[in-house]
C-alpha cells in the first residue's frame, strides 16, 4: 500500500510516517524541509522523502506527480498546516491570508492535482481542527486559523461529494489537542497517540463515512 503524507518532517506528520512504516506500508513523506528525525527513518527501504513541497505553491502537485512517476496513491494524508498567533481583535491581513493559503487552499488544490494517481478504493484524509467548527466556537479569537479550517472543511465536503462516483472516500479528522510545536508543547495527548488514532479513523474510512467530521478518538463533531 502506498501512503503519501504532507507536512511529514515533525509532529503528527512524522508520527504518521513512523506508524505506517511499522505497518509495512510504502510511505512517501512530503515536506518543505526534512528534519533529523525524519532523516533517521530514511534507512527504511519503504520510505521516500520528497523535500521542497510547499502545499501553498502552485507547482506542488507537479513536483509530487514527477516524484511518484506512474505509481498510484492508496492513502493521501493532507497534514501540513500552520497556526499563527494573532493580537486579540487585530489579526493582520497577511496572517489570515497565509493561513487560508496553507491550511485550506493548498491542500484542496494539491488533492485535485493528484487525482490522476487516485482511483476507486483510494482514501483521502484531511487533518483539520474543531476550531473550524462554527457550532463549537465558544471562545472566539484565532480568526485566521478558524476561518482557514472552516474553509478546509467546506472544501473537503465538496470533494467527498465530487469523488463519490469514483469510489474515493474523503475523511475529515480533528487530531485532538496534541502536544506539538504548533501548540507550544501543550495538549491532552502526544503526537504518537494522535497518529495512532488518526490511522484508526483512516482504516474506518468508507463511502458511508465520507464527508463527515470526526474527532480522532472516533466521536463525530458538529459543523
Amino acid at each position: 500500500m502506498r501512503v503519501v503524507i504532507t507536512g511529514s518532517n515533525r509532529g503528527i506528520g512524522l508520527e504518521l510516517v513512523r506508524h505506517f512504516l511499522q505497518r509495512g506500508e510504502n510511505v512517501h513523506a512530503l515536506c518543505r524541509h526534512s528534519s533529523s528525525e525524519l532523516d533517521a527513518l530514511a534507512s527504511s527501504r519503504n520510505l521516500a522523502i520528497l523535500q521542497g513541497v510547499d502545499v501553498s505553491s502552485p507547482d506542488a502537485s507537479h513536483r509530487v506527480l514527477n516524484h511518484l512517476d506512474d505509481a498510484g496513491i492508496d492513502i493521501l494524508v493532507q497534514n501540513a498546516g500552520i497556526l499563527e498567533r494573532e493580537a486579540k481583535l487585530a489579526p493582520s491581513v497577511e496572517s489570515i491570508r497565509d493561513q487560508l493559503e496553507v491550511n485550506a487552499i493548498g491542500p484542496i488544490l494539491l488533492t485535485l492535482g493528484l487525482l490522476p494517481r487516485l482511483s476507486a478504493g483510494s482514501k483521502v484524509m484531511f487533518l483539520t481542527s474543531r476550531m473550524g467548527s462554527i457550532a463549537d466556537n465558544s471562545s472566539g479569537g484565532y480568526f485566521g486559523y478558524r476561518m482557514s479550517k472552516a474553509a478546509l472543511n467546506a472544501g473537503a465536503v465538496s470533494l467527498a461529494r465530487d469523488l463519490a462516483p469514483q469510489g474515493i472516500p474523503v475523511g475529515i479528522v480533528h487530531p485532538g489537542y496534541v502536544q506539538t510545536s504548533m501548540t507550544g508543547g501543550h495538549g491532552d495527548i502526544d503526537a504518537a497517540t494522535a497518529a495512532k488514532q488518526i490511522i484508526e479513523r483512516i482504516d474506518q474510512l468508507s463511502m458511508e463515512r465520507s464527508g463527515r467530521f470526526f474527532h480522532s478518538n472516533g466521536g463525530e463533531l458538529p459543523w
